[in-house]
């Protein structure tokens, strides 16, 4: 048995960046900032989200800098080659499946509060 679920809560660090293509398809992606106590640190910890479908176009439309918000994901590694140095790099990326609006209308101008996923539609 493997398992790969991932479940945060937290503030949107970025107004999301969304990409359409040619095939109809959207990707919506920005940072997550999730709190972790620490000792001596308030520092919180950084993840970059990929949202894909009509998820994408939700938080494209509803989150923004600050937004608090629930997702639920799996974790995968986007990896790359470095163009001026030619090494193998990559970075863990999570891909959200389902996105929870939180906090009240105030907090955001989400229009009220709600979870979204593709299987939704």
């Amino acid at each position: 048995m493997s398992l790969n679920l991932v479940t945060l809560v937290g503030r949107a660090g970025r107004d999301p960046e969304v990409k359409y293509f040619e095939s109809g398809s959207v990707v919506c992606n920005f940072t997550l900032a999730v709190n972790r106590q620490r000792k001596n640190s308030d520092e919180p910890d950084w993840f970059s989200l990929e949202i894909w479908g009509k998820t994408a176009e939700i938080a494209a439309n509803y989150v923004r800098k600050g937004s608090l918000v629930g997702v639920t994901g799996s974790l995968k590694f986007d990896q790359w080659q470095d163009r001026s140095t030619g090494i193998s790099r990559s970075k863990p990326v999570i891909r959200v499946e389902r996105l929870d609006l939180l906090g009240s209308k105030r907090d955001s101008e989400s229009g009220g509060d709600g979870g979204f996923s593709d299987d939704m539609y």
